[in-house]
This record gives C-alpha cells, sequence and structure tokens, in this order.
C-alpha cells in the first residue's frame, strides 16, 4: 500500500512538473504585455518630430536608456496559451532631440509615404 502511495505521488509530481503536460480544467490567462503600436500611430511618425509628439502619438516608452537619451524602445508581447509567442518591436532614433528614423517590426503605409505634410 505505501508503495503504491508512494508511486502516484511521484507520477503526480512529475506530470504537473511537465510543462507540455496540461490538464484541461485548468484556465491558462492570455498575457499581454508593452505598448500596442497601430499601423495608424506609425503613419504619424514624420522626421523631425519632437521627442514630446512622438510621445502624445505612441506613449511612454517601454525601455529608455538612461545611456542613450537619443533611443526609445517600444516592445510589444502577447502570449496566448498553445499559441507561439507574439512580440513586435519599434525603436526610435532620435538627433538634437527630434525623430531621425525608426526602425523594427512596423513599416509606413504607401498612403502615408505619398502625403505631404502638413
Amino acid at each position: 500500500m505505501k508503495n503504491l502511495f508512494a508511486t502516484l505521488t511521484l507520477l503526480v509530481l512529475f506530470t504537473t512538473s511537465c510543462s507540455s503536460f496540461q490538464f484541461p480544467w485548468v484556465y491558462r490567462l492570455t498575457i499581454q504585455q508593452g505598448n500596442i503600436v497601430s499601423q495608424e500611430m506609425i503613419d504619424k511618425l514624420k522626421p523631425g518630430m519632437t521627442k514630446s509628439q512622438i510621445q502624445f502619438i505612441l506613449g511612454n516608452p517601454i525601455l529608455q536608456d538612461s545611456l542613450d537619451q537619443d533611443r526609445w524602445n517600444y516592445i510589444y508581447t502577447l502570449h496566448i496559451p498553445g499559441k507561439d509567442l507574439v512580440q513586435r518591436e519599434l525603436v526610435i532614433y532620435f538627433e538634437e532631440n527630434r525623430l531621425s528614423h525608426f526602425e523594427g517590426d512596423y513599416i509606413p503605409s504607401e498612403n502615408s509615404k505619398s502625403q505631404p505634410d502638413g
């Protein structure tokens, strides 16, 4: 009887410690973190904009390096249980406190490139 109890205890410990094993009745949370950046926000970014203008459009950056004040990082992650992790990043670069360029997982749409600044 003690051997059966010990075996069942070990079996439960091993199965619950495996990350691939999931109990069907346990609810898994969708975890969303960081800055949500939309295509509309990206299309509003224009070279020469001030830091306050960028902050008004995109919000506060998730990472602001204290040693490099001319680079802001906007990072967004979404983890839906049973699916791949979604991660997006936008890096904003400034020269003399004005938007120089940006890079990352976002690109301006064709409509925003053809519109004159106004």
